[in-house]
């Protein structure tokens, strides 16, 4: 049965929050719960995972996303559970920093496999109950990195120029179904992840970690300062909102004006 697209909340919806136990992936969790849905938060950290799902009145899963087995048996028991996927967001992702000459191939594989593979998977089963349902969201947490390159991060660049792509084709296929796909493109956003980074770096150039934020990881960035998780989660919030029906194929960009230079 097709969602009422003039409801004001997600009513019910089940909503699946890959990467959920932390950061922006918390963040989306407890946005998607505050508009309604049963969330599931899908993550390899157990307790972590358990403590978001607590908090925002929902159920943990866990599975490691870069094993196609793990992934496909956690969403089989959502299923079972909770029914069909109505809003799938595909968040999980790792960084690696390396130059092309010098990156593990493994290192490259195991990004892909959970940035682009797990994300195509995870789609791939979802999306006929939401075909069926006449109604769906699929919402990808991108990258500024998806638009744009940096030095010493191939791995992760290309992995999100794919996610894109992975987003456009979903929306394309599934024009009039009722199912939308699209992307959410942050800047550096202050999570774990980007904290770590800022201490790596600042050990590596001996400067304060203020500097390493200023000088570094906001050097293309006219706004000057992080992006938070919270903003992050209500885009992809509004994206499975009443009004974003007509709203398919495209990246939403959240980046302090970094692709405008």
């Amino acid at each position: 049965m097709s969602r009422d697209v003039t409801s004001s909340t997600l009513d019910g919806a089940c909503a699946l929050v890959t990467g959920g136990a932390r950061g922006i992936g918390a963040a989306v969790a407890a946005a998607l719960a505050e508009g309604g849905a049963r969330v599931v938060v899908l993550d390899r950290e157990a307790e972590a995972a358990a403590k978001v799902a607590a908090d925002v009145g929902g159920h943990t899963e866990v599975a490691d996303l870069t094993d196609p087995g793990d992934l496909a048996a956690a969403v089989d028991r959502v299923e079972g559970r909770f029914g069909p996927v109505q809003v799938l967001v595909n968040n999980a992702g790792a960084q690696h920093l390396a130059p092309v000459t010098e990156l593990a191939p493994a290192h490259w594989q195991r990004l892909h496999d959970l940035m682009l593979r797990a994300p195509f998977l995870l789609s791939q089963r979802v999306l006929p109950g939401m075909y069926a349902a006449g109604w769906g969201r699929l919402v990808h947490v991108s990258s500024v990195h998806g638009l744009r390159a940096s030095a010493y991060k191939s791995a992760y660049v290309s992995a999100k120029h794919g996610l894109e792509g992975l987003s456009k084709v979903i929306a394309l296929e599934a024009a009039g179904t009722g199912v939308t796909s699209n992307t959410v493109c942050p800047g550096y956003v202050r999570t774990p992840l980007v904290e770590g980074q800022v201490a790596d770096q600042a050990r590596e150039h001996g400067i304060s970690a203020d500097r390493v934020v200023d000088e570094v990881l906001l050097a293309r960035t006219p706004v000057k300062r992080m992006v938070e998780p919270h903003e992050v989660a209500a885009a992809v919030a509004w994206l499975c909102g009443p009004h974003s029906a007509s709203i398919t194929g495209s990246a939403h960009v959240l980046d302090g004006g970094w692709t405008a230079t």
